[in-house]
Parts: structure tokens; C-alpha cells; sequence
């Protein structure tokens, strides 16, 4: 089994939670939405597997490329 790190496109604020550790997901399943410049834009995750952590949570502030999820294939 292979862990994938999901990274922010963007920067912005985290505004919701899709999914939570231990939860499976399929590809491009919404982990999280990013509010930037007063538009949400999902993370999805980069394939099937289970979400085994989140190192975010609603109203973090992120940065483009930081490191948000980490998903098991």
C-alpha cells in the first residue's frame, strides 16, 4: 500500500470538511473546500483509498502546496 500526500492548489481559508480520517474515498472524491477570493474550491483526493489523516482544519489558514491530507491507496 502506497500513502499519496494531497497539497492546496491554492491559498486561502479552510471552510468546510468533506471527509474524515479513516473515511474511503473514491478519485476526486472532495476532501476539504478552500474559500478563496469569496469563491470554495474543493481538494479532492488524487485516488481511491482511505483518508488516513487531515492536517487541516476549518478556519486554518493555508498555502499554495502545503501539505493538507494524506490518503492510503
Amino acid at each position: 500500500m502506497a500513502t499519496l500526500s494531497v497539497h492546496c492548489e491554492i491559498a486561502g481559508k479552510v471552510v468546510r470538511i468533506e471527509a474524515h480520517a479513516g473515511a474511503r474515498v473514491a478519485a476526486e472524491d472532495t476532501l476539504l473546500l478552500i474559500e478563496c477570493m469569496k469563491m470554495e474550491i474543493p481538494v479532492p483526493a488524487p485516488s481511491a483509498g482511505v483518508l488516513e489523516a487531515l492536517h487541516v482544519a476549518v478556519g486554518d489558514q493555508v498555502e499554495e502546496g502545503q501539505h493538507v491530507a494524506t490518503v492510503r491507496t
